[in-house]
């Protein structure tokens, strides 16, 4: 019998815990029974969602208090190596952190890079880290579907800040400023003019601007492009929160201001707090998603509607022949699916 290339290699098959079990060791902080409950979240099977389900809901109880931190940035500006940084700078303070780095998906596979834990060497050594890769499938704004109840497992399982990392294109900062507490804009300075190429509605979002690998001859840049933020973001108007935009620079490659970042970070929570905004934010994102899941629900069933299914195929042919109207279509389909 022919051996395998690699003898080190041996497979695993996913272990089946009773609900109960998944719940207690995720209570228990264990990692092994924390990543498989996320592997159910992230499964396409239907009793791997009805497990998950049960056990996102005996966790919600338990979930202590914590900073969702939502992590973006133009290509090339440093995430990996930013939240690697303020990861090991976290950890060292007495934080446990997880991490839930959002990989993009190939549209066509469905197949995902899932590198951030090659990426981040020194902090997938730290005891209280968990970094978690996960293939956004194609997702809403490439953002995984179950990274906000991944979020509730975290938490649940004791990590205190939650770091997620989006694949920084389109409507994924949308997706993740939804579910977090804070947005971190990451930035490059020293590129021509700072401001272009940014999208307004993602500046709005942030709650600070940081502009990364500020070291060396690029700190000089880094310090204008501060100066440049600041002024754009006095032109915005106030955000929900009345807590002020902030911008700074830092370097991870030297860990320099990383303190820094977290110290805004911090003053936007205890601002947060007193003012009653953190709180009554995290209701509307549940509130946000509870509409976004009855949509999901409904479009699930319109399309696994057999009657519907025989009736699309009708529609379908008499739009692409321009004797019905796409709008005509749907009415007529929604009718249908009503009856």
């Amino acid at each position: 019998m022919a051996k395998s290339i690699n003898t080190k290699f041996v497979r695993k098959l996913r272990p089946t815990f009773s609900i109960a079990t998944y719940v207690e060791g995720i209570k228990s902080g264990k990692v092994n029974v924390l990543s498989q409950a996320i592997t159910l979240l992230e499964s396409s099977k239907f009793e791997d969602h009805q497990i998950a389900d049960a056990i996102v809901e005996q966790c919600l109880s338990n979930s202590l208090p914590s900073i969702r931190i939502g992590i973006t940035g133009v290509p090339g500006v440093g995430k990996s190596t930013f939240i690697e940084s303020i990861g090991n700078f976290l950890s060292n303070q007495g934080h446990k952190v997880a991490v839930l780095a959002i990989d993009p998906s190939s549209q066509n596979s469905g197949g995902s890079i899932l590198g951030d834990k090659t990426r981040m060497e020194s902090l997938v050594q730290q005891e209280n880290v968990f970094i978690r890769p996960s293939p956004s499938k194609g997702a809403l704004g490439g953002v995984a579907k179950a990274t906000r109840e991944s979020i509730v497992l975290c938490e649940a399982a004791g990590y205190d800040v939650v770091l997620i990392e989006t694949v920084g294109v389109g409507q994924s900062e949308i997706a993740v400023r939804s579910m977090v507490d804070f947005f971190l804009l990451l930035m490059l300075a020293g590129a021509g003019d700072e401001l272009q190429g940014i999208k307004r509605g993602i500046m709005e979002m942030a709650d600070a601007v940081v502009i990364t690998k500020a070291e060396d001859e690029n700190l000089k840049f880094a310090k204008n492009a501060v100066r440049e933020y600041k002024n754009a973001l006095n032109l915005f108007p106030a955000s929900k929160s009345e807590f002020k935009p902030q911008v700074t620079h830092c370097s991870a490659l030297t860990n320099s201001n990383i303190d820094k970042v977290w110290d805004i970070i911090e003053s936007y929570k205890n601002h947060t707090t007193i003012n009653g905004f953190f709180e009554e934010n995290r209701k509307q994102q549940a509130k946000f998603w509870l509409k976004e899941r009855i949509r999901e629900l409904l479009i699930e069933d319109f399309e696994n509607n057999n009657k519907i299914k025989v009736e699309e195929q009708i529609i379908e042919k008499q739009v692409l022949k321009g004797v019905l109207s796409p709008f005509k279509g749907a009415d007529l389909l929604m009718k249908k699916y009503k009856s």
